[in-house]
């Protein structure tokens, strides 16, 4: 890591956010290599933080994430560096036909860079939330799929994948979340990151809400006597795939933790790859299978979809107990039922 990246990366610990922290690294490596343009669907701040320094480097294509996607292609065939910036949900769904055959069938170097991912956009409702995008990020041919941890974590892993070959698609939140890593740590792409050491029980967590979640069960777990291992799972794909194995070995079982539906995401991918290298009990704690129509702050409707600590804690002692998921009596049940019965109306 250069002087200035490791510069970079200590002023992400005064980041709020993993988007703030992703907006300063940016510029920062684009000001180092000009292959690298931001190509911006009006999202907002790009144009006065990056536009206002690099203007030859920059376009703004609007409002219009399919043509986003193509002119980024289109450049990255050219031998440029394009980060195209657009929320999860337009990235993975609006868009979806051009990232697949412009991008992805041939292999560019394009970072797609979802911000809003998962329930981060509670306030602007179902249309603008993420609940399906790395079930659909990872299942395309070529693509890396990474969501960090927090704004230093951010930075490690932009520099990162600005260096990789081929698609990248990083998954960001939007509001401020709080810092996983005290200090200097190292990043490398597939490989997860172990935050906390137990025998008993293995958390898998990605994204900055689940492994904060992942980690604040594990130290209550730990006060009813269960030992906890906590991996931050960075990279969706390639996944970790020794890391999981080694999991199923040492311990009774796994809990993965996610803002994202239950199906495909992050709980899909660690139970493919059990299923093929090391069957061992997977229990999944993620979105509920049902639209979020609630009003309601980021940790709000997270947690009415079934997303927590509490959550995780239950599905931790299911597994110690080898029952199948947690008892009714174990988690927040009727916050959880309420996305239900508001999206189905």
């Amino acid at each position: 890591m250069s002087a200035a990246t490791q510069a970079t990366a200590a002023a992400a610990q005064q980041h709020e956010s993993d988007r703030a922290a992703y907006r300063a690294t940016l510029v920062e490596l684009a000001r180092a290599d000009r292959r690298i343009w931001c190509l911006d669907s009006d999202m907002g701040g790009l144009e006065k933080q990056f536009q206002a320094e690099l203007p030859d480097q920059y376009l703004d294509l609007g409002i219009a994430e399919a043509n986003l996607m193509s002119v980024g292609a289109a450049l990255a065939s050219t031998g440029l560096l394009p980060f195209v910036n657009t929320m999860a949900a337009f990235a993975s769904a609006r868009a979806l036909e051009q990232v697949k055959i412009d991008i992805a069938y041939h292999a560019l170097p394009v970072r797609i860079v979802g911000t809003h991912s998962g329930f981060s956009a509670a306030h602007l409702g179902p249309t603008h939330h993420a609940q399906q995008d790395l079930a659909v990020m990872r299942s395309l041919p070529h693509m890396t799929v990474l969501t960090p941890a927090d704004p230093a974590e951010t930075v490690r892993m932009v520099n990162a994948a600005a260096q990789l070959p081929g698609p990248v698609y990083i998954r960001l939140g939007r509001g401020p979340t709080d810092p996983v890593y005290p200090g200097p740590a190292g990043f490398t792409v597939g490989k997860a990151v172990t935050l906390r050491t137990g025998g008993d029980v293995t958390l898998v967590a990605a994204g900055s809400h689940p492994v904060l979640f992942a980690l604040e069960a594990a130290r209550r777990l730990a006060a009813e006597g269960i030992e906890a291992t906590v991996l931050n799972m960075h990279t969706i794909k390639p996944l970790d795939v020794p890391a999981l194995v080694h999991a199923a070995e040492h311990t009774a079982g796994l809990v993965t933790v996610e803002d994202h539906s239950v199906l495909g995401g992050l709980g899909g991918a660690v139970g493919e790859a059990l299923a093929e290298h090391r069957p061992a009990r997977v229990l999944r704690v993620g979105m509920a299978d049902a639209f979020c129509a609630r009003p309601g702050d980021h940790r709000t409707q997270l947690k009415a979809a079934g997303v927590s600590p509490e959550h995780v804690i239950a599905a931790a002692r299911a597994v110690l107990t080898g029952r199948s998921s947690p008892s009714s009596t174990e988690v927040p049940s009727a916050e959880a039922s309420d996305i239900t019965k508001e999206s189905a109306s």
